[in-house]
C-alpha cells in the first residue's frame, strides 16, 4: 500500500501561510516558501510515501497571466526545491509527485485549450523534472486533458500516474462519470492506449470513489490479461468539500467550507473500503490533514484483511 500526502493548500491555510483566492496555495510559494516545507514535513512524519509538489496553483488562472509569465518557472522551481528538500531530510525513503494541475481551473473540463494546455504542461515537465520520481496528472476532468497529459508526459523516466475527478452530483453507481460528463468506462478504453503506471481518482466526494474503483480494477485487470501487460495501479484521495452544486462558478469564487462529518476516523473508513475493492494507493485531497494521513497509515497498513 503506498500512502500518499493529503490537501497542501488547506494545510497551510491551517498553519497560517499566505492563502487566499485567487492565488489559492501559490500564495505561500510567492510569500513564505518556509512554510510549504512545513506542511510537507507534517505529511511525512504522518506516514506518507508520496509527497507532491506544491504546484497545482501555478498557472494563469490562478496567478493571472502577467504572473505567470514573469515568475512562473521561478515559482515551479521553489515547489521542486521545497519538496525535494523535505522528501531527502526524512528518515525513511520518500518519493516525489510533480503535481500538474489541470491548466484551465478545477472542475472547468470545457475551458480546457489543447494547444496552450500542451504548452504550459512543457514548462511543468521542464521545471519539475529535475525533482520528480513520479509525474501526476491532477483533478483532470476529461479525456481530452488526460490523452493531452500522457502524450506530454508519456516518455518521462518518471512513473506517469494519471488522477481524474468525478461527477459527483446525482452520480450513478453504474456509470461514473468523469466533470465532463463523458463515461469512466470510455477514459479506461482511452488511457489502455497509453502509458501510465497508475490511474487515481481526486478531488470528488469519498461516497462516489468505491464505484470508479470497482469499474476500474475489473475493467484495467482484463485489458492487462488481454495484451499480458501489468496491472497499472489504482489510486484515491478524496476530498472533504461539500457538493458544489449547478451554481458552482469555478475554483477562484470562494475557499469553500470543509465538511465536518469527514473526520480522520470516518475517511478512515471510507479507505479501508478502497483498500478491500482494490486501491494499491491511498491519500487525501482537498481538507485532509496530516491528521487525517496518519489514522489512515496506520489503520491500512495494520489491515490484514
Amino acid at each position: 500500500m503506498i500512502i500518499l500526502d493529503g490537501g497542501l493548500g488547506r494545510q497551510l491555510e491551517a498553519m497560517g501561510a499566505p492563502f487566499r483566492q485567487p492565488e489559492w496555495s501559490a500564495a505561500a510559494l510567492i510569500e513564505g516558501p518556509h512554510f510549504v516545507r512545513a506542511v510537507h514535513d507534517a505529511f511525512i512524519a504522518a506516514g506518507a510515501d508520496v509527497i507532491s509538489t506544491n504546484s497545482y496553483a501555478v498557472v494563469p488562472h490562478h496567478i493571472g497571466e502577467e504572473m505567470f509569465a514573469e515568475r512562473g518557472d521561478e515559482l515551479l522551481a521553489i515547489a521542486a526545491r521545497e519538496a525535494r528538500e523535505s522528501a531527502a531530510a526524512a528518515d525513511r525513503y520518500v518519493r516525489v509527485a510533480a503535481s500538474v494541475p489541470p491548466m484551465f481551473g478545477s472542475y472547468l473540463p470545457e475551458a480546457f485549450d489543447s494547444a496552450r494546455g500542451r504548452q504550459m504542461m512543457k514548462q511543468f515537465r521542464q521545471k519539475l523534472a529535475p525533482v520528480a520520481d513520479i509525474f501526476c496528472g491532477e483533478t483532470l476532468g476529461s479525456i481530452a486533458e488526460v490523452t493531452a497529459f500522457l502524450d506530454v508526459f508519456g516518455d518521462v523516466a518518471a512513473d506517469l500516474w494519471v488522477s481524474v475527478t468525478l461527477e459527483d452530483v446525482d452520480a450513478d453507481p453504474k456509470n461514473p462519470r468523469l466533470r465532463s460528463g463523458e463515461p469512466l468506462f470510455d477514459l479506461l478504453h482511452a488511457v489502455e492506449r497509453h502509458r501510465h503506471d497508475a490511474l487515481l481518482f481526486n478531488c470528488s466526494q469519498p461516497e462516489v470513489m468505491g464505484d470508479a474503483i470497482r469499474l476500474a480494477r475489473a475493467t484495467l485487470d482484463r485489458f492487462a490479461r488481454q495484451h499480458g501487460k501489468a496491472e497499472p495501479l489504482i489510486g484515491v484521495y478524496a476530498n472533504a468539500f461539500p457538493l458544489m452544486d449547478e451554481n458552482y462558478q469555478g475554483s477562484n469564487t470562494s475557499v469553500h467550507k470543509l465538511r465536518e462529518d469527514i473526520t480522520p476516523e470516518n475517511y478512515t473508513r471510507y479507505a479501508l473500503e478502497w483498500q478491500a475493492l482494490g486501491a494499491d494507493i491511498i491519500g487525501g485531497c482537498c481538507g485532509i490533514s496530516p491528521d487525517h494521513i496518519a489514522h489512515l497509515a496506520a489503520a491500512l497498513r495494520g489491515n490484514k484483511g
